[in-house]
């Protein structure tokens, strides 16, 4: 039987930015945030907060009746500490979107943090021969938004 998450299209992003790992942490573990950064979306979340390991929230994409919902579940949690990195783990659970996701910040000396956004997805329905397509367009989708989600 195929592993088909090694079939599944990468998307991987490095970024650097000035804000403290803890502060990174906190901008890019905002759920509700993330949906604000992808065009048509919105972050729905379905456990109560703070956010941990087995948490559930669901990004909604589409206009009127026309649209799918990409749940996720936390998977692993673990923020950063003093000069430990930090990772959280995504597990994408849809009918149209699956895959998993994963956010690590690690903190830099002096000041700053190095962020590592790495995303394996699947369309359902959509012929591999797309995959290619698939991952340029995430990649390029998911750097502007962790550029946003790191403003202020």
């Amino acid at each position: 039987m195929p592993d088909y998450d090694a079939l599944m299209p990468v998307i991987r992003i490095v970024h650097r930015t000035s804000a403290p790992a803890a502060e990174a942490w906190s901008r890019l573990t905002d759920w509700e945030r993330h949906g604000a950064q992808v065009p048509l979306t919105r972050t729905i979340i379905e456990t109560a907060p703070p956010t941990h390991q087995g948490t559930i929230f669901i990004a909604r994409t589409g206009v009127g009746r026309i649209t799918f919902d990409d749940p996720m579940e936390v998977v692993l949690w673990h923020p950063p500490a003093a000069d430990s990195p930090g990772l959280v783990r995504l597990e994408k659970r849809g009918r149209v979107v699956t895959g998993w996701a994963e956010i690590e910040i690690r903190p830099l000396p002096g000041r700053g943090s190095e962020v590592h956004w790495r995303e394996e997805l699947r369309l359902r329905g959509l012929p591999r021969v797309l995959d290619p397509l698939v991952a340029a367009a995430g990649r390029l989708l998911f750097s502007r938004a962790l550029t946003r989600l790191l403003e202020r």
